[in-house]
């Protein structure tokens, strides 16, 4: 018998959930899976949505900006997404940080015309000396005013947590009431079963309390967080959930 622990990672938890199998008496396949399984994979149910993100849209766009705003972030609202550039620039210089930016390699952000800026402009995963980032949000949710990020090639991590100063930019098409109508976005997006390597759940600036009961921003992530919400009325679906 095969010792797991001396295969690869994926392939001793396909040795262990293997064992379970067996000794559960069910085959490898999906087809297997109890029926009640099935079921709820095909219509997965939604948990207890808050009444507060249960709003029209233009009052949930409103929820939303105050909900991260009461968190350590700032909004801007923008007209449409010729608007984002020149915000960026803005914020950047009125917040005295670097003219130097790292660009998520993502069509929405790279396809901008970053030319009308004296900004600095580069794209790819982030590194340490990487102080300004500029990514897209798959959505924003009114309830907590929180964003989510999900990571792709397109979408490197590393620019969610290593530079002070994170750039979020997302469409008022992309604000949904609460956590719930994410997944679902998330399923329309991927299809059932496929994931994203990673998601990232961002409530405002990084922040911990835990030294000397005081409140310090930037502990574990990036210091400012400042999204750029955009109007896209009229707008194509660049940008939006797939």
């Amino acid at each position: 018998m095969t010792d797991p622990s001396s295969l690869s990672p994926s392939s001793s938890r396909s040795a262990v959930l293997g064992r379970i199998r067996k000794n559960l008496g069910r085959a490898a396949g999906p087809q297997d899976a109890p029926a009640e399984v099935v079921t709820r994979l095909a219509n997965p149910p939604r948990n207890v949505m808050p009444a507060r993100g249960q709003i029209p849209h233009d009052q949930q766009l409103n929820l939303f900006v105050k909900m991260a705003e009461d968190v350590n972030a700032s909004v801007r609202r923008v007209e449409n997404s010729d608007a984002i550039v020149g915000e960026v620039s803005r914020y950047l210089a009125e917040h005295n940080q670097p003219a130097v930016v790292r660009l998520a390699p993502d069509a929405t952000i790279t396809g901008l015309d970053w030319n009308k800026t004296t900004l600095e402009t580069s794209s790819g995963v982030a590194g340490p000396l990487d102080m300004v980032s500029v990514t897209p949000a798959f959505a924003g949710v009114a309830e907590t005013g929180s964003l989510m990020l999900r990571s792709s090639p397109d979408q490197p991590y590393t620019l969610n947590m290593l530079p002070d100063t994170h750039i979020v930019v997302v469409r008022a098409s992309q604000i949904v009431g609460t956590y719930e109508e994410v997944w679902s976005l998330q399923r329309q997006s991927q299809g059932r079963g496929t994931m994203p390597r990673t998601f990232l759940w961002v409530t405002g600036p990084s922040r911990t309390g835990d030294i000397e009961q005081t409140l310090q921003l930037g502990a574990h992530g990036p210091r400012r967080l400042h999204i750029i919400l955009v109007d896209d009325t009229g707008e194509t679906s660049v940008g939006q959930p797939d």
